[in-house]
């Protein structure tokens, strides 16, 4: 199901998104939607890592090489 909210935005941004719409051949909503879904799912990201960090530092776990040395 889907909803609407209406969100004010300067005029420049509203410009903007105006400009890309028009070269990228999209509709308005669909980039809106798109940066909100790609904010949403850092912060759902960041959530999952600032909960799971505690364990990984127990663990030793501190960098991507540290994660590669396990999993390799």
């Amino acid at each position: 199901m889907n909803s609407t909210i209406t969100v004010t935005i300067p005029s420049k941004m509203k410009a903007q998104i105006d400009r890309i719409a028009r070269r990228e051949h999209l509709k308005k909503a669909d980039i809106v939607r798109g940066a909100l879904n790609r904010y949403v799912g850092r912060m759902e990201l960041k959530a999952i890592r600032e909960e799971l960090l505690p364990e990984a530092r127990k663990r030793g776990i501190y960098t991507d090489e540290d994660v590669f040395k396990i999993v390799s």
